[in-house]
């Protein structure tokens, strides 16, 4: 009997997967995701799973009209296909991670009555996990009291590398693999204040603009490593003692569980605003900074730059809890 896996279109859901998946060493694991998006980047070469199914699916929110049919559409057909996957290989649980790629075989699990069980990366929660919530045997989420697991399922490198932050020596900019403009333009600006207080800058300016921002600190006289996407990036996290970052929520757990106080700057057309409500749970906490893109200057950036880490890094270490990938594998592997 296998585990399937479904869910991706960005990075923020795939991480989960990862993360778990790498917890379930010798079971047979499906991943169904789509066309679309970034998820056959991630999996369609990965060994672990015995079948990775890309099926032709797009989103349904911010469609017109038409675009909404045909949508509905391809997600009827794509559903179908699922079904068949599920029944074929004797599927025992489905693990969602949302997205619209996980629609259809999250709603292909539910007819069949096999046992959905969904994680739910953000504080504000998706439309598709939202409506399949009713339906499902467990739903996970890092953000709610009653959630049988709190843990984020992190990859444990982020917390074999956590350190104590105290003087800002090294500052990482972090706009996605993407890339974030806002956070590029922020960079660039406080660069000069940056050398003169002898700090070194590590920059995730996205994969189409590493050129442009390298030539860019170039033309400043300033130092500065420029980078788009990466399988390093917890490297980059721990050198850090300071990141100004969006508040996607793989991002933000991940620089919780390395300690690195960050200022998160939301990017503002996210669904739901659900970047604001990730990074306003750990403002709560006193662990971290909120800007709003509109809001932000160098002023807001040089007044934190002020500041000792040290009690935010401490705290963000004994608030994120580890283990929580190996968690939910446990649960996975429970259903027979």
């Amino acid at each position: 009997m296998s585990i399937v896996m479904t869910g991706g279109g960005t990075g923020g859901h795939l991480a989960i997967i990862k993360a778990v998946k790498e917890e379930l060493i010798g079971e047979d694991l499906i991943y169904i995701g789509s066309e679309k998006g970034q998820d056959r980047a991630w999996f369609a070469e990965d060994k672990q799973f015995s079948k990775t199914i890309f099926l032709e699916t797009r989103g349904v929110v911010n469609q017109g009209l038409l675009g909404k049919i045909k949508s509905l559409f391809m997600l009827a057909k794509a559903t179908i296909q699922a079904r068949k996957v599920l029944k074929k290989s004797s599927a025992k649980i489905v693990f969602c991670v949302g997205g619209f790629s996980a629609a259809p075989t999250s709603l292909a699990a539910k007819i069949l009555k096999i046992p959905l069980v969904i994680h739910e990366q953000n504080a504000e929660i998706g439309s598709l996990n939202k409506m399949l919530r009713p339906y499902a045997h467990t739903f996970i989420s890092s953000y709610e009291e009653d959630s049988p697991i709190h843990a984020y399922p992190i990859k444990k490198e982020f917390f074999e590398k956590s350190r104590i932050r105290d003087k800002i020596t090294t500052i990482i900019f972090l706009g996605g693999s993407q890339g974030a403009m806002a956070i590029n333009r922020l960079a660039l600006d406080l660069a000069p204040i940056l050398q003169e207080r002898n700090i070194n800058i590590i920059h995730q300016a996205g994969e189409r603009n590493i050129e442009q921002i390298q030539q860019s600190y170039l033309d400043r006289g300033i130092k500065a490593e420029v980078f788009g996407f990466t399988s390093e990036l917890s490297t980059y996290m721990e050198r850090a003692d300071f990141a100004i970052a969006r508040a996607g929520a793989s991002t933000l757990w991940e620089l919780s569980a390395i300690a690195c106080p960050t200022l998160f700057i939301p990017y503002p057309y996210a669904a739901g605003d659900h970047q604001y409500y990730n990074a306003k749970f750990l403002v709560e906490q006193k662990v971290a900074w909120l800007k709003r893109e509109g809001d932000i200057d160098t002023n807001c950036v040089i007044e934190i730059l002020d500041f000792s880490m040290r009690n935010k890094s401490q705290k963000l270490q004994k608030m994120i809890e580890q283990d929580g990938a190996k968690e939910i594998a446990t649960l996975l592997k429970s259903f027979s």
